[in-house]
């Protein structure tokens, strides 16, 4: 299998990292139009209209678990580990992070946005499981 197929769920995650900062600046702008906030406001990130918090705690969480997926596509890259199943695992994780900013950016249902949340933390677990198993010449 090619190696290099791996970076294509990078890329759709990073396109999804995109994607919502739009939704923040659109909604920023409109929160600056409307009169909610000022643009002095998004100096400091405390001070986020209400509007706009729920976007901008999205972003953020586009730069926590995904780190571990990201360093993950990098190691099985270099070790020649991607494969059929690997990569279906990636694709899944960053399927359930586009869920996952869904869920949050729209109804920003909590029970929604956790199982989405707590799959793709699971499903990159078992991905790094089968890596150490890949190191260690089991798989």
């Amino acid at each position: 299998m090619n190696q290099t197929t791996i970076f294509w769920p990078v890329l759709a995650h990073v396109l999804l990292i995109y994607i919502v900062y739009g939704v923040l600046g659109r909604r920023r702008y409109v929160a600056v139009k409307s009169g909610e906030a000022k643009v002095g406001q998004y100096k400091v990130r405390s001070t986020e209209p209400a509007s706009c918090v729920t976007v901008a705690s999205n972003l953020s969480n586009q730069f926590e678990l995904p780190v571990l997926f990201y360093v993950l596509c990098l190691t099985l890259h270099v070790t020649n580990g991607v494969n059929y199943l690997t990569l279906a695992l990636m694709w899944i994780f960053v399927a359930t992070r586009y869920f996952h900013a869904w869920a949050h950016l729209t109804s920003n249902n909590l029970r929604l946005r956790s199982r989405f949340f707590f799959a793709g933390a699971v499903v990159l677990a078992l991905a790094w499981i089968w890596f150490v198993l890949h190191l260690l010449g089991a798989v």
